[in-house]
């Protein structure tokens, strides 16, 4: 008995994960069942019983509550999400890929490399992997497959350019894991003795992640032109003029493309560049970014009354799970520390070889396969604050091991059979694509990111030297 209340921590973290894989609501998951261990342990506390339980932990939950509800920097994630949703609302992506499809369509790989330029901005302007994925196959996947493209390098394509909402600034999931590492790199340094702690904002994660998700962008590009040119039958060249005729553009391509790409490369300019030049904080500039996102839609004419109150709708909901779950991990966090869970992984990561090396590929392994069963906010909110202040005491740069979290849940919402991306992308493809296909497909995007991981831990400054320099 004693040696399974001493390994209370990870019988909580294993529960908790069992709940999820079970289909329950994440945060109601997260709550229900760190308050069913803190009861378990207060009843074994009341029974004179020698637990490792400091109640005490609890009478902090009334403060983390209002801190969740008063954090400034988590104000960006209704303003991003407002900001997404007005943009695929006024169908600024479909402008865009017309663009974009009519620019480099006549290339042989043409139709791919426009979708992922327009994944990338896409993912700059939502910041989430479904939206972007979901957008992208019901927009693009038909023109390719119509144009003669392969199934697999088409879904391949339009799976991984999805993912890049992970990486490509103003990603939510950025806003949110800045939030969190910011957290855990002040307990860092106060458990190391270091009473004036530096800190780490949003902005500097958003600045470490431009060159990574930049390259990543460049390496798909590349690999899809090589493709091109050694298998032209993969990725045919389109007709120009019968592109124009299916789109019912007439006269010259420049006022489309200035239609389609100036709106929403000038918003992202405007959004990433106030962060960028210290003009504004990242909270200020979500509302920037959502403000002209409301100005592009009234400007398209499409921001109708049903419209406007789906758009308000769908922020509301978003924001209120993403609310809701900082409010279960913040008690199953303080029920984790209550049971000595820190001291344990602390323990734990001391005894692995390798040292801080060995931590990390451990870290990341589990990372990696948690992102089959769970998103990107259950992981940032139930993993990271576990063993952020952890490897962060133990010298990590955090910007680094931001920016590692990131692609490395990129690369797990791309793998097969279980990555996220998949699911969304296969639940608006035809059934004349197997799944077999978009399987396929993914393969050499998934080596690109390993490859962009592995890049990372032998050259940290892709992630630290542009904030530094900043």
């Amino acid at each position: 008995m004693e040696i399974v209340l001493d390994y209370m921590p990870l019988l909580l973290f294993a529960a908790v994960c069992a709940v999820l894989m079970l289909g329950y609501p994440v945060a109601l998951s997260l709550a229900g069942t760190a308050l069913t261990f803190a009861g378990f342990g207060l009843v074994l506390e009341s029974m004179s019983m020698a637990v490792p339980f400091d109640a005490g932990f609890l009478s902090a939950m009334p403060n983390r509550f209002y801190g969740i509800m008063t954090n400034q920097t988590l104000l960006a994630v209704p303003l991003f999400v407002l900001m997404g949703v007005l943009l695929e609302k006024s169908r600024v992506a479909e402008t865009l890929l017309d663009a974009m499809a009519l620019l480099f369509g006549a290339l042989r790989g043409g139709l791919g490399i426009s979708v992922t330029l327009v994944g990338m901005l896409l993912a700059a302007s939502t910041g989430i992997v479904g939206a972007t994925v979901v957008t992208m196959g019901l927009l693009s996947l038909p023109t390719m497959l119509k144009r003669s493209y392969s199934p697999a390098l088409a879904t391949g394509t339009i799976c991984a350019t999805g993912t890049l909402g992970q990486i490509i600034p103003p990603s939510i999931a950025l806003v949110l894991l800045g939030d969190v590492l910011s957290t855990a790199y002040q307990q860092a340094q106060l458990a190391m003795g270091v009473w004036s702690p530096k800190t780490l904002s949003v902005g500097d994660l958003f600045i470490g992640a431009l060159v990574p998700g930049l390259v990543l962008v460049a390496a798909y590009i590349v690999f899809i032109a090589i493709t091109a040119w050694a298998r032209p039958d993969l990725a045919p060249p389109a007709d120009r003029q019968q592109l124009m005729q299916e789109m019912n553009h007439q006269g010259s391509l420049w006022p489309l493309l200035l239609k389609g790409l100036l709106p929403p490369v000038a918003l992202i300019v405007a959004v990433l560049g106030s962060i960028l030049g210290g003009f504004a904080t990242p909270t200020e500039a979500s509302a920037v970014g959502a403000f002209g996102a409301m100005l592009l839609a009234l400007a398209k004419r499409s921001l109708d009354g049903p419209t406007l109150k789906a758009v308000v709708q769908t922020t509301t909901q978003v924001t209120s799970m993403v609310f809701l779950i900082l409010i279960g991990a913040a008690l199953f966090s303080l029920v984790f520390r209550a049971y000595g869970g820190e001291e344990l992984v602390t323990e734990l990561f001391d005894s692995l070889p390798g040292g801080v090396v060995g931590a990390m590929v451990v870290v990341m392994l589990v990372i990696f396969l948690l992102g089959f069963i769970l998103d990107f906010i259950e992981i940032t909110f139930v993993v990271v604050p576990i063993v952020g202040p952890v490897l962060l005491a133990m010298g990590v740069d955090p910007i680094w091991l931001g920016i590692m979290i990131a692609v490395n849940l990129q690369t797990s919402f791309l793998t097969p059979p279980f990555g996220f991306a998949l699911f969304y992308l296969r639940g608006v493809t035809p059934d004349s694509v197997p799944t077999s296909a978009i399987y396929k497909g993914v393969i050499p995007f998934i080596l690109l990111q390993l490859a962009m991981l592995g890049a990372l831990a032998l050259f940290p400054g892709l992630a630290t030297w542009l904030p530094s320099v900043l």
